[in-house]
C-alpha cells in the first residue's frame, strides 16, 4: 500500500474529488433541459459540459471568472442543441457551484487526514465560489488556491507555480507534497509533469467514460495511489500509520 510519512502536506482538487460538481451539474443542467423540452440524456448533457467547458476557459483565459465560463458553457451547449439560453438561465447556471453538493465522504476523510497532514486547495473556480463549497465542506484549509487568483485554469502551469511557491512559507519541501484529485487530464498530468506524486481518487470507478472531465491526453499518467472514494484513501493512510 505504501507508506505516507515522506509527505507533510496535501494538495487537492476540489470539484470532482471533495465536491461532487457532476451531481451538481446534472442537476442544474437538467433544470434548463427540461424547462427548454430537450429530449437529451443526463449523460450527453455531462459530455457535452466536458467538451465545451475546457474550450471556454482556454479560449477566455485569464479574462473570464468561473461563473462566466459556466454562463458562457450553457450558451455553448444550447447553440449546440438548437435551444434558447436567456441571461437569466446563463445566471443561474453560472451561479449554481454552491448548490453542487460535497461527496458523502469528504468532510470526515479531510478531518482525519487534517490531524497528520497540512490542506491545500488547488481548484480551477473563483474564490467566491469556493468560499461556498468550504462552507459545505467544513474544513479549514491551510492555503487555497483558486483560478481567479492566478489568473488561469487548469491543467496549465499557473496553479501550480504557485502552489510550489507556497510551500516554504508551510516549512514543506516540494517532495513533502502528495496532489489528490479525481481528474487524470487537470491535475495528474500537469503533477506528472512537475514530477509531483498523486493519489488519484477515482470517483467514477464504477462508471463508464470520463463523466464531466476530458479524457487524459496520454495514457502514460500513472498516480502512485489509486483509491475509490476519500474514505478509503483515509482509511489507507491511517493504517499505514
Amino acid at each position: 500500500m505504501g507508506d505516507f510519512d515522506e509527505f507533510q502536506a496535501l494538495s487537492f482538487d476540489c470539484y470532482g474529488t471533495l465536491i461532487d460538481w457532476e451531481t451538481g451539474i446534472r442537476t442544474a443542467l437538467g433544470r434548463w433541459a427540461a424547462s427548454q423540452e430537450i429530449d437529451v440524456s443526463p449523460d450527453e448533457l455531462i459530455g457535452w459540459f466536458s467538451e465545451i467547458e475546457t474550450v471556454v476557459e482556454q479560449e477566455r483565459s485569464p479574462a473570464l471568472q468561473y461563473p462566466e465560463v459556466l454562463a458562457e458553457t450553457l450558451r455553448r451547449i444550447g447553440a449546440r442543441c438548437g435551444a434558447a439560453v436567456t441571461e437569466d438561465d446563463a445566471r443561474a447556471f453560472g451561479t449554481s457551484v454552491p448548490e453542487w453538493p460535497a461527496f458523502p465522504d469528504s468532510t470526515d476523510a479531510l478531518s482525519r487526514l487534517k490531524k497528520r497532514f497540512r490542506l491545500i486547495i488547488v481548484s480551477n473556480v473563483d474564490k467566491a465560489s469556493f468560499a461556498a463549497s468550504n462552507a459545505v465542506l467544513g474544513v479549514e484549509f491551510d492555503r487555497v488556491i483558486t483560478a481567479s487568483e492566478v489568473g488561469a485554469y487548469k491543467p496549465s502551469p499557473p496553479h501550480f507555480e504557485e502552489l510550489f511557491a507556497s510551500l516554504p512559507a508551510m516549512g514543506v519541501r516540494r517532495s513533502e507534497l502528495l496532489h489528490v484529485a479525481q481528474s487524470l487530464f487537470h491535475d495528474h498530468e500537469p503533477a506528472a509533469r512537475y514530477g509531483l506524486a498523486s493519489v488519484w481518487i477515482d470517483r467514477r470507478h464504477d462508471q463508464k467514460g470520463p463523466g464531466a472531465t476530458p479524457s487524459p491526453t496520454t495514457d502514460s499518467v500513472r498516480p502512485r495511489w489509486r483509491f475509490p472514494t476519500m474514505a478509503s484513501f483515509a482509511e489507507a493512510v491511517d493504517v499505514a500509520g
